[in-house]
């Protein structure tokens, strides 16, 4: 048995394919969804999504959104989103070490949270690409 799973952002669609299985950060922490899932929706926190399909697991930096599983189905409307193999681990690695020296510059409370966020985003990116496949 096997889950539908669709991953959009406001941009285009990341994913649209059978899945076995994913793990998904949410606001309160990771889930893992297997088919016959209870319905839920749930907020996206930034962080890893993990797809088991064909015994393979794939890796997207997800950052933040909203998902929705119900009846077997898998809908995820993120903010932003890259498979792990999209992303130059070069670039990844140079965007952290800014927004590291970005949030030691901030000044004020808005320029820290966006420091923060930046900085969140980014160390995904980098986790992505540092996965290792089991």
């Amino acid at each position: 048995m096997t889950l539908n799973l669709c991953v959009l952002t406001p941009n285009r669609m990341i994913w649209d394919s059978e899945v076995k299985e994913i793990i998904l950060s949410t606001n309160s922490g990771q889930i893992g969804v297997l088919p016959n899932h209870a319905p839920i929706a749930t907020a996206v926190d930034i962080g890893l999504l993990r797809i088991r399909r064909n015994g393979q697991w794939l890796t997207v930096a997800l950052m933040g959104g909203f998902a929705r599983i119900s009846n077997n189905e898998i809908t995820i409307l993120g903010n932003d989103a890259e498979i792990s193999t999209d992303i130059d681990p070069q670039e990844a690695k140079q965007t952290l070490e800014i927004a590291e020296a970005n949030l030691s510059r901030a000044e004020g409370k808005r320029q820290a949270i966006e420091s923060n966020l930046a900085l969140r985003r980014a160390r995904t990116r980098v986790e992505a690409v540092n996965v290792i496949s089991y």
